[in-house]
C-alpha cells in the first residue's frame, strides 16, 4: 500500500485528495471519498456560511473519517465561511483564488491543517511562510480555474522550493499519473475530473456523459483576458465565450456577465448549450462510472504496481 507523509499529516489511508469543485463537491461526494480512505473535500464556492455549515454537518453524518473544506478566497462570503470552518472545527482547509493571509493564523491555531492550492513557486514559498502545512501544486491541465504552468514543470520546482509536503494536481486521472507525481517528489495527488463520474457525485447525468465521451482534445481554456482562465469541455458556451474574449467590441463586464451562472447550468441542469462543463485534460481517460471507493482503489493499486515494477528500467 502507498503510504506517504500526507497520509500521516491528514490521518488518511491513501494519499488521494478529491478536488473542491463548485456545484460538484458536496457532502455526498466528500463523505464517500473519505470513507474510501482518501480526503473528501466540500466546496464552499460562492455560497454563504449557512450552506457550508449544513454541508459540514451532512458530511459528519456520512463519515467519521477526516474531510476538508475548500474556500474560494475571492468569494464575497469568504470571511463568513472562514469563520464557519473554525466554528465547526473542520479537520482540513484547502484554499484557492487568492492568498489566505487574513485567515491562516486562526486556522492553524485551531489545529486545522491548511493546504493552499498554488500555481507557482513564489506563492508556494509565501504560503509556507504564513504557516501552511502542505501545498497543492496545480498545473494548467486541471479543470476549472487554472494557472499557466503545467504539472510536470510545476511540481518538481515547488518540491525543491519548500520544506512542507507537496500534493500534485492537474492532469492526474489514473495510477500512471499518480506514480509520475510521486516520482516528481509529490507526497500525494488531488483529482477532480475523475471523481465527476463517481456514483456519489450528484451532478447532472448530462455532465457525466460528456466526461465519459470526451476525447483528449475536447477541453478549452477561456478567460485569460479576464485574468482568471478556466478549463472546460468544448461546447456552444465555451466556443462563444472564446470568440467574445477576442472581440474588442465586447467589454470585460459583458464577458463576465456572459459567464455568470454557467457552471450551475451544467452541474445542476445539464444545459448542453449554455452550461460550462468544467473538466481537465484527462477527461479522455475517464471511461466509466464507478464508486468513489472503486476509483481510489483502482488508481492507488495501479500506481503501486507501476512503482514496484519500476526497477526493471534500472540496470
Amino acid at each position: 500500500m502507498i503510504h506517504t507523509a500526507i497520509c500521516e499529516l491528514l490521518g488518511i489511508r491513501y494519499p488521494v485528495l478529491q478536488g473542491g469543485m463548485a456545484w460538484v463537491s458536496d457532502a455526498s461526494l466528500a463523505g464517500a471519498v473519505s470513507n474510501a480512505g482518501g480526503l473528501g473535500i466540500i466546496a464552499a464556492m460562492n455560497a454563504d456560511g449557512d450552506y457550508l455549515r449544513e454541508q459540514i454537518r451532512q458530511t459528519r453524518a456520512l463519515t467519521d473519517k477526516p474531510f476538508g473544506v475548500n474556500i474560494m478566497l475571492m468569494s464575497p462570503y469568504a470571511p463568513d465561511v472562514a469563520q464557519v470552518a473554525l466554528d465547526e472545527k473542520v479537520p482540513v482547509i484547502t484554499t484557492g483564488a487568492g492568498l489566505p493571509s487574513q485567515y491562516i493564523r486562526a486556522w492553524v491555531q485551531a489545529g486545522i491543517r491548511v493546504l493552499p492550492v498554488v500555481p507557482s513557486v513564489a506563492i508556494a514559498r509565501m504560503v509556507q511562510r504564513m504557516g501552511a502545512h502542505a501545498v497543492i501544486a496545480e498545473g494548467g491541465e486541471s479543470g476549472g480555474h487554472i494557472g499557466e504552468l503545467n504539472t510536470m514543470a510545476l511540481v518538481p520546482q515547488v518540491v525543491d522550493a519548500v520544506d512542507i509536503p507537496v500534493i500534485a494536481a492537474g492532469g492526474i486521472g489514473d495510477g500512471r499519473g499518480m506514480a509520475a507525481a510521486l516520482m516528481l517528489g509529490a507526497c500525494g495527488v488531488q483529482m477532480g475530473t475523475r471523481f465527476l463520474v463517481a456514483h456519489e457525485c450528484a451532478i447532472h447525468e448530462t455532465y457525466k456523459e460528456k466526461i465519459i465521451k470526451a476525447k483528449d482534445i475536447d477541453t478549452l481554456a477561456t478567460g485569460r483576458r479576464l485574468g482568471h482562465p478556466v478549463r472546460a469541455l468544448k461546447n456552444p458556451f465555451t466556443r462563444a465565450f472564446y470568440a467574445k474574449e477576442y472581440d474588442a467590441g465586447v467589454s470585460d463586464q459583458e464577458l463576465e456577465a456572459y459567464g455568470a451562472g454557467a457552471l450551475r447550468l451544467a452541474a445542476r441542469e445539464g444545459d448542453a448549450q449554455k452550461g460550462c462543463f468544467m473538466a481537465g485534460q484527462i477527461a479522455g481517460l475517464v471511461q466509466r462510472r464507478q464508486s468513489a471507493a472503486e476509483i481510489i482503489n483502482e488508481v492507488t493499486g495501479q500506481a503501486e504496481t507501476l512503482l514496484r515494477g519500476a526497477c526493471q528500467w534500472v540496470k
